[in-house]
């Protein structure tokens, strides 16, 4: 089926402001509040969010094979459920709908006043029902930089490394959209040179910059899924910050893995851009060696080239970069994580969202964690109000933003923004 949708040359009635993330070649998917309190799926074209449930309900998706309430849902879920030609269809016909020279609802004040808001009157939800969530360990440079900061600078990645994606099972219960703010954890840490643990807030609260991929149903129990087949299986992206508590962690990894301190957040961006939309984007990974295991071994492009950046903003509003790096720098790539999930018959259901784990570049200024930045807390960061960071401060907020750009078309994800809070204090 074309991939009409990613037309270059493709302009819509809806105005799109320059370097807008959501030109009509995006055709993201999310679902919000209406200021009629109305919750729906939509897309989003520059400024304006579309009511995709209203469009369902005036017949604009006559023809596509869909149930009667698809698009009146508080997910995406079972949208996600239908597969890679209704994902298309649909991304197809919004496309065609809102181009420059069709006047169908261009020309329908009154319909058009019934789909499209402006994004300022919507609310964003979590866009699906995150039954499973499991976060990856991919990125080669940052690992070496944690083997180095925490363990044995010399030995810095351990052998298992090179020959499998490593991950965990993380907590979907905690995990928000975009503009939510999070608590300082509180939990057991152990002081630097003591031999016995206290209770108390997390000194040492970092962002990890990541993106992650939601899934559709993608087996049974017991079934592998086929590298070759994998990528179906991946409905789009989204940013991923993977708030973690190093004090936290270091204290409780002693005996086992990441638990409390990495369980209590995880924010997202608000919409999903789809594979479709990012395949003008697609770049090589990095060169594997040794040779993955043959159900690894991947050819060709299936990388992606999406600019990523850190800004920390002060309760003064002040904002300061602190990190850019880029998604291509992933040693192992979406499909080789998917394909290794479920290499032992794990299965894989519409909606589980699966991280990329900290994506970090080869210089200084783009490792994508405090931690890295500031070398274990050694080098603290001037930001630029003259104002000093090791870790993350109450009320400070984590900006995380993400785009691509090639011959002039640029695709991005918009932000996922979370301000930090003191601990929470039950009344």
């Amino acid at each position: 089926m074309p991939l009409s949708a990613n037309n270059t040359n493709r302009k819509s009635w809806i105005n799109v402001p320059e370097d807008s993330d959501f030109p009509i070649q995006n055709i993201p998917f999310g679902v919000f509040i209406t200021k009629d309190d109305v919750i729906t799926i939509g897309t989003r074209i520059g400024d304006s969010a579309i009511d995709m449930g209203a469009l369902q309900q005036l017949n604009y998706f006559e023809g596509i094979e869909l149930t009667d309430d698809m698009f009146m849902q508080d997910t995406l879920n079972d949208f996600i459920s239908d597969g890679k030609k209704t994902w298309r269809l649909v991304r197809n016909r919004l496309a065609e709908l809102f181009d420059e020279t069709n006047p169908e609802l261009r020309d329908n004040k009154e319909h058009r006043d019934f789909v499209i808001f402006d994004v300022k009157d919507i609310e964003m939800q979590l866009p699906v029902l995150i039954g499973d969530y499991t976060d990856f360990y991919t990125s080669k440079e940052h690992a070496i930089n944690i083997g180095k900061i925490i363990s044995n600078p010399d030995k810095a990645l351990p052998l298992n490394w090179f020959h499998m994606p490593v991950g965990y099972h993380g907590r979907s219960s905690t995990i928000i959209p975009s503009g939510i703010p999070v608590n300082r954890p509180m939990v057991q840490t152990l002081p630097i040179g003591e031999t016995t643990p206290v209770f108390g807030p997390s000194r040492m609260v970092d962002f990890e910059l990541e993106t992650a991929f939601i899934t559709t149903d993608a087996n049974i129990m017991g079934e592998n899924i086929p590298i070759a087949e994998a990528e179906d299986y991946i409905f789009g992206m989204v940013l991923m910050n993977d708030w973690s508590a190093r004090d936290i962690q270091k204290w409780e990894s002693l005996s086992f893995g990441p638990f409390l301190a990495k369980n209590f957040a995880t924010s997202i961006s608000s919409w999903i851009v789809t594979m479709d939309a990012l395949e003008p984007f697609r770049t090589k990974g990095p060169n594997q060696d040794p040779a993955p295991f043959p159900y690894l071994q991947l050819k060709g492009k299936h990388n992606f080239d999406i600019n990523l950046e850190v800004a920390i903003q002060t309760e003064k509003l002040d904002t300061t970069i602190v990190s850019k790096t880029n998604f291509k720098y992933i040693y192992w790539s979406m499909i080789q994580q998917l394909a290794h999930h479920t290499s032992n018959g794990c299965r894989v259901n519409s909606g589980d969202m699966m991280g990329s784990g900290t994506i970090s570049g080869p210089t200084p200024d783009s490792f994508g964690s405090m931690l890295e930045l500031t070398w274990g807390g050694e080098n603290a960061i001037q930001l630029n109000d003259g104002t000093e960071r090791k870790f993350i401060n109450d009320g400070d907020t984590v900006i995380i933003k993400g785009f691509c750009k090639n011959n002039g078309l640029r695709i991005g994800f918009g932000e996922v923004s979370s301000k930090l809070l003191p601990p929470f204090v039950r009344k």
